[in-house]
């Protein structure tokens, strides 16, 4: 089959690599029809580049029909329709049976101090093959994979995999429950410009912070107000000045590790990446500094007693936390990888309406055969074209 695959720092390939086939009982092996490039596979372009081998297939956001399913596999058959949530889970363990799927025992990486494997995701990860090829191989399939109904396209379901549900767990985590509260959303990629819908859709006043023009028209076209970083030069101070001084009653950061700024930091980064994996690995997780720009300003702008969201990925042990901010601020900080099974009911039960409550359907704004997915992995880092989400259709 074809696979998008990791070669090196910022080097990915489209080649052939063996099919995948039932390993355990519990597996299925579906036809990918639909697969996503998201944001965190940049981190896998760049900064985690030592966790990666060469070979490595990658991405963690498909769906497709079912090929064949292992002989304890229940209620899926050949031929159902499903999306793969991008955190492998068992449904059974400790943590799954409390809504933790992201930390699942059954699938957790001891060894790296990690939780649940990830699709496509590194050695930090499991190094499971994923899902950015023709065919996939899905662990623990009866509880994981979701079915979904004929009749909508591919785009209505797809973003179930990752990008609805980390915005979902996103909101939530935010904690803001009555309508006309202050959420601002930092940075306008999938995630954050899926929280913005979510958000919108419970009543929310959102307020939705970026640098690239095209994305901010697509939050504004939905309701949200926004906040070009390049017209003003304090984000904090501007959002305080439509809050009546206060601050955002929450803030979602959903930019992360790479965020714009720290160029030193951006450096460092790169020469990590390009470092010995035997060098590199104990480097990042022992040494590792995030560019937190993002960060800080989240501490900045929330109101005192306000809720900080962390939906964007960070990996720096060593990051510096500005920890009398925090307290005297008395923030609430709530983060973590999405518990996609968690949320996935509620969010299906959304998008399952006639009316395309969140604009899935219109989400992506390019839709590309697999082979283009080297020149795609480019253009998403430089947010070229207009980029904002990239689906492949294998």
């Amino acid at each position: 089959m074809r696979a998008v695959t990791w070669q090196g720092p910022e080097e990915m390939a489209v080649v052939d690599v063996p099919d995948p086939v039932i390993e355990e009982p519990t597996d299925a092996i579906i036809k990918v029809t639909t697969t996503g490039l998201c944001g965190s596979d940049l981190h896998l372009y760049g900064p985690l580049s030592p966790f990666m081998t060469p070979g490595d297939v990658v991405g963690h956001e498909a769906m497709g029909i079912v090929e064949a399913v292992g002989p304890e596999v229940q209620g899926l058959m050949p031929g159902d329709r499903v999306v793969v949530p991008f955190n492998i889970s068992c449904g059974s363990c400790w943590m799954c049976s409390r809504g933790l799927q992201s930390q699942c025992e059954t699938t957790q990486n001891r060894e790296h101090g990690t939780g649940a494997s990830l699709f496509g995701y590194s050695s930090l990860y499991g190094q499971v093959p994923g899902g950015q090829a023709e065919y996939l191989r899905v662990p623990f399939a009866g509880y994981g994979a979701i079915k979904v109904p004929a009749g909508h396209p591919d785009d209505r379901y797809v973003f179930l995999s990752d990008v609805v549900p980390t915005a979902w767990q996103a909101v939530e985590y935010a904690g803001l429950e009555t309508p006309g509260e202050t959420l601002l959303v930092l940075g306008a990629g999938p995630i954050g410009d899926m929280a913005a819908r979510i958000a919108l859709h419970r009543g929310l006043r959102v307020i939705v912070v970026d640098l690239v023009a095209e994305r901010l028209a697509r939050v504004a076209a939905r309701g949200a107000e926004t906040i070009d970083l390049q017209e003003v030069d304090d984000v904090a101070e501007e959002v305080r000045s439509r809050t009546g001084g206060r601050g955002a009653d929450a803030v979602i950061d959903a930019v992360g590790m790479e965020a714009h700024g720290a160029p030193l930091t951006r450096l460092l980064h790169k020469a990590t990446a390009r470092l010995p994996s035997a060098l590199a690995q104990p480097l990042m997780k022992k040494a590792g500094v995030d560019r937190l720009t993002a960060l800080y300003t989240a501490f900045e702008a929330v109101r005192r007693g306000g809720t900080v969201s962390l939906s964007g990925v960070y990996g720096g042990s060593m990051d510096p936390i500005p920890m009398m901010q925090l307290f005297d601020k008395q923030v609430q900080l709530r983060m973590g990888q999405a518990n996609v099974r968690r949320w996935s009911d509620d969010a299906l039960a959304l998008l399952e309406q006639d009316e395309d409550v969140l604009g899935v359907e219109q989400f992506a704004t390019h839709h590309l055969p697999l082979d283009e997915a080297p020149r795609a992995y480019a253009d998403f880092r430089d947010k070229a074209d207009g980029m904002v989400k990239v689906v492949f259709n294998p």
